[in-house]
């Protein structure tokens, strides 16, 4: 029998990817009206109605990336209070909580970080979703996940050419999640190591090449070592 799972974040761009293109796992996709991350006896009411053996929590404030910088209490009451919310009841109901967090933890200056290597995120973005992993982390039956992924087609007509990353599309995550939601711990999710412009050109051949000034907000080798992925999904 499939475990049954419940998914945050119901709504949202990567849960209506995996909404449509789902085979294997048996999910519940609950929206924000349906399971408020901010309340706790939201959460509860929802967990005690669906009683799932995990839960995947995507829901959160992602872009626009300003945001994070704009409207701090918004990016703190979701990203960090809202994921320590969801760990707590995690913990009290003994599911299994998976977390879907982001490569910009990482520093972002030499690239080809690995699940062990330091953080220290550039943007306010990648602190708040480091927040949320710090309450992650203290619940042992979870999974942290750090994502780099993005919509398909690719969103942009530019791609900065000497930014290197670790892009995926949604429908790629989507094929590897089944193989994947049994771990613990930390795992780095992502495609091949190249620059946002080659990843970009691949899927649309329109795309203009440009280049991304040098600066601290705007590290240029964003890399992660994906070698716990591939020996966990070959």
């Amino acid at each position: 029998m499939k475990k049954k799972i419940l998914v945050t974040g119901g709504d949202g761009r990567f849960a209506k990817i995996l909404k449509k293109n789902n085979k294997k796992m048996d999910l519940f996709f609950v929206s924000k009206k349906q399971c408020d991350i901010q309340n706790l006896n939201s959460i509860t009411k929802i967990i005690k109605k669906i009683k799932p053996k995990i839960l995947i929590h995507c829901a959160g404030l992602s872009r626009p990336m300003q945001i994070h910088e704009k409207n701090i209490l918004k990016s703190i009451d979701l990203n960090i209070i809202g994921t320590a919310n969801i760990v707590k009841v995690c913990q009290k109901n003994n599911i299994k909580l998976i977390y879907f967090s982001t490569g910009y933890v990482y520093e972002g200056k030499c690239g080809n970080y690995s699940e062990n290597d330091p953080v220290k995120p550039f943007n306010n973005y990648g602190l708040s979703k480091l927040g949320g992993e710090c309450a992650v982390a203290m619940y042992k039956n979870s999974l942290i996940l750090r994502i780099t992924m993005t919509e398909k087609p690719f969103l942009h007509k530019k791609a900065y050419s000497n930014l290197k990353s670790n892009f995926m599309f949604h429908e790629e995550l989507v094929k590897i999640l089944p193989k994947i939601i049994n771990q613990k711990g930390i795992l780095n999710v992502g495609g091949k190591s190249q620059s946002v412009y080659s990843f970009a050109k691949k899927n649309n051949s329109n795309v203009k090449k440009i280049k991304a000034k040098k600066s601290s907000a705007l590290p240029l080798n964003q890399t992660m070592n994906l070698s716990k992925l591939k020996k966990i999904i070959k």
